[in-house]
């Protein structure tokens, strides 16, 4: 009896523990629900401050249930491009906004068209009156080329400054699977479809490096010409070309160089830089003696919401790499991205459709699913008009295929038309234990795949005719909508990127322009004159994403800033192990043909943030388990 007495204690203590564990979730998640709701009422004078500690995308990826439980000011986030765009323009005729601040010390970064978009935003408030003021510890190439749209830019004395340019070494894995004994069966169709090339060579392909050297030396001639002409005084060229002589040169003072090349106008440090804000916009006495008058970016961003006026022009966002099924933001989710499109058309007000394509591709069958929805809206004789991003490649333009009407930038990288697929098996990987595999079939395919003991070469033979057919599948789409004959899209397509100025001579796009001008396109074709429509943008409402937090416990990612060259090279590092560790996953978790430019380089800066993050967890983890 008395031992019944005590176990029944004992559970009585672990229920009420339990309840006391979910009470205290459930009052942290509402403490932090509250906390990030933005008070557009809390608005005064003073500077709007851009303090960019994380990356700029087209669609921000749903929150988790363990990002709202860690959530802090200093975690690294994602900024919706199109808010930030917004915001910058609503400072000029606001009188309240005396200056812009940018502080990029912990910007990671964000695609290169994106950066223009806001670049230009810069220009637009600089021009109104508004001065812009620049600030980071480290300077590169994406933060500099928002710097460089600034009225003054100030660096710390202990910092540096370094322009790497587009392009870079991947990692291939023919050596490693190798060794492991894994077999990467590879069908694909596509001379230049290099996104399969890591599991089947050591090295890259002529045909690839013919591609992205073109790609890269227009990325790179724009990027120069835009930070030339918003900073005309700026001597890049040479120091990019040479730096570690100018570097050795110095003594490795990276910050004397930097002033020298008329890079930056200012060296000292964020307390300075902070006084001189603030005896431009007024002192805040509250925080600290030195802090200047601030606007908060949330509460702006809130405070001024998309214009409501005129007929709704829909605005459907494909973003991130196409999946199958309905998950939420981050990744572009055919199922949801399908389902919107039909809620669409059961709105009588909207008058047309522009799609928003920043995407490498992914699923074939996903990228279809979309395009069949786009289609049935054409069926309805809603116009259809596609603004692409910084990438709209393979399936995105599989789905970009579907509009009336496409505009790119020329920054755009776009194309790969091409389709690919892997499958692994393991017969080599198991003989070098003694497994081998022997059986009974009935038909050729019995058993097939068969991952222990070899793909036989009638599956072979039978995946590469399905790669095959998705391909001349992808070209009569292609050919069909932008009134080509299958050889001559053949002829641009074999998995070849190009950018934006490129495919518009090559016919893959129509013009060049963004949002702005993709609404006025769509406004026109659906007989709206300027002034008559607003963009109504059918995005799903954000949730939570109630998904594991893969096995590692809570560590909270602290958004640092980078500090030197140094910094800025270990943040690279981290962002190519990143990397590496997604492209070794992806040959295992993609289920069927895919239409993906894997060597586009959209999400770059986002895959960096989380792999980073997954990394940093995954060494504190290691040490705070480790025996001492």
């Amino acid at each position: 009896m008395q031992f019944a007495r005590a176990a029944w204690r004992f559970l009585v203590a672990i229920k009420d523990g339990m309840v006391l564990i979910a009470m205290l979730l459930f009052f942290g998640l509402l403490y932090s629900l509250l906390s990030a709701q933005p008070n557009s009422a809390s608005i005064r004078d003073g500077a709007f401050l851009l303090d960019l500690n994380g990356v700029i995308v087209e669609e921000p990826a749903a929150p988790t249930f363990e990002d709202l439980l860690a959530s802090n000011s200093d975690s690294p986030r994602e900024y919706r491009l199109r808010d930030v765009v917004r915001a910058i323009d609503a400072t000029v005729e606001d009188d309240r906004v005396k200056a812009i601040v940018l502080d990029l010390s912990r910007f990671i970064g964000g695609g290169q068209t994106s950066l223009t978009d806001v670049g230009e935003a810069l220009d637009r408030a600089r021009k109104a009156g508004k001065p812009v003021y620049a600030f980071a510890n480290f300077f590169g190439d994406d933060g500099y080329q928002l710097a460089a749209h600034a009225t003054e830019i100030w660096m710390d004395p202990m910092g540096g400054i370094i322009f790497a340019g587009p392009g870079g070494n991947r990692l291939y894995y023919k050596g490693l699977i190798d060794q492991l004994g894994v077999t990467a069966n590879i069908y694909r169709v596509g001379t230049y479809k290099s996104a399969v090339e890591p599991y089947m060579r050591a090295d890259q392909s002529p045909e690839s490096r013919e591609a992205s050297e073109a790609l890269y030396g227009v990325l790179w001639d724009s990027w120069l010409a835009e930070v030339k002409k918003a900073r005309p005084q700026a001597v890049i060229q040479p120091f990019a070309d040479d730096p570690a002589a100018f570097i050795t040169a110095a003594g490795g003072d990276i910050a004397s160089v930097a002033i020298r090349q008329k890079l930056v106008d200012k060296l000292a440090d964020k307390t300075a830089f902070d006084r001189f804000v603030a005896d431009k916009v007024g002192v805040d006495e509250t925080p600290a003696p030195d802090s200047f008058k601030s606007i908060n970016y949330d509460d702006y961003v809130a405070a001024n919401p998309v214009e409501t006026k005129g007929s709704p022009i829909g605005v459907i966002t494909v973003a991130g790499e196409i999946i199958g099924g309905k998950s939420g933001t981050g990744k572009a989710a055919s199922g949801r991205i399908a389902e919107q499109i039909y809620k669409a058309l059961d709105e009588d007000e909207i008058r047309a459709l522009v799609v928003r394509v920043d995407s490498p591709g992914g699923s074939a069958f996903a990228s279809e699913e979309i395009r069949l929805a786009l289609l049935q809206a054409k069926k309805k004789k809603l116009p259809i008009v596609i603004s692409m991003g910084d990438v709209a490649a393979s399936g995105g333009y599989w789905i970009a295929a579907a509009g009336d009407h496409i505009f790119a930038e020329p920054d755009t990288i776009t194309g790969s038309i091409g389709v690919f697929a892997v499958l692994p098996s393991f017969e080599k990987a198991l003989a070098k234990w003694g497994v081998t595999a022997d059986g009974v079939q009935t038909t050729p395919l019995s058993g097939e795949p068969d991952f222990v003991g070899g793909f036989s070469e009638d599956l072979n033979l039978v995946l590469q005719s399905g790669v095959e057919n998705s391909y001349r599948d992808f070209v009569t789409l292609v050919s069909e909508a932008r009134g080509k004959t299958p050889a001559e899209v053949d002829s641009i397509g074999q998995g070849r990127v190009w950018d934006g100025g490129t495919a518009r001579q090559l016919g893959l796009v129509d013009g060049f322009g963004g949002m702005t001008e993709a609404l006025a396109e769509a406004a026109k074709r659906a007989g709206l004159e300027k002034g008559e429509y607003h963009a109504q943008y059918l995005d799903p409402k954000v949730g939570l994403s109630w998904l594991p937090f893969d096995g590692i416990p809570f560590v909270r990612q602290e958004g640092a800033p980078v500090t030197g060259v140094i910094g800025w090279a270990a943040q690279r590092q981290k962002a190519i192990v990143g990397q590496a560790m997604a492209a070794a996953q992806g040959l295992l978790v993609r289920e069927d043909v895919q239409a993906l430019c894997l060597e586009c380089g959209t999400g770059v800066h986002r895959n960096s943030q989380a792999s980073a993050k997954w990394i940093d967890r995954l060494l504190a983890y290691s040490f705070s388990s480790a025996p001492r």
